[in-house]
């Protein structure tokens, strides 16, 4: 199966800062905070932090003991400690990740998110939208939507300089 992938994720991001920005002065939300998962979403939103010009400090999750598959997939070799540097109760959130597939790792992080407080809102933000949703959740805004086979996977690479890589777990 071919695929066309962006080589270049930093237009992406550029065309995710102004439907962000878009988003934001219709829903009226100001001093909104921002949070990327890691790893992958945390290069995203350090990209789209600086070009929002968002007042907060970006704030990072590890979903890593959040997971519902933790006891299939076991511990990620790096876990790293999740980082909210504000106050998360009644604050406008963008939540962002590099790749949405089944829904379990925002599923995952909103859960985390809530053992901190209850947002007033989360936009959810991800590069690459692609095929394989097992749970109901959609992105606000996405760089690239994209179908992809069962043994495919598609992937962020980075951080500097950040690219997209499609593998096949059949090779």
């Amino acid at each position: 199966m071919s695929h066309d992938i962006p080589s270049d994720p930093a237009a992406l991001i550029e065309q995710m800062t102004g439907r962000l920005d878009e988003l934001m002065q219709q829903h009226a939300i100001s001093n909104p905070c921002m949070i990327g998962i890691h790893t992958g979403g945390a290069w995203v939103a350090e990209a789209l932090h600086r070009r929002l010009g968002i007042g907060e400090p970006l704030g990072t999750l590890d979903i890593s003991f959040y997971r519902d598959d933790f006891s299939r997939i076991g511990m990620h070799p790096q876990v790293k400690p999740s980082n909210l540097p504000f106050e998360v109760e009644d604050r406008s959130i963008i939540l962002v990740d590099d790749v949405l597939q089944s829904g379990r790792t925002i599923r995952a992080a909103l859960n985390e998110i809530f053992d901190y407080g209850r947002p007033a809102r989360v936009v959810l933000a991800v590069l690459v939208d692609r095929s394989g949703r097992e749970l109901p959740i959609q992105p606000d805004v996405s760089g690239f939507q994209i179908s992809l086979g069962p043994h495919e996977q598609i992937k962020l690479n980075g951080p500097e300089p950040l690219s997209l890589s499609l593998q096949n777990s059949h090779e």
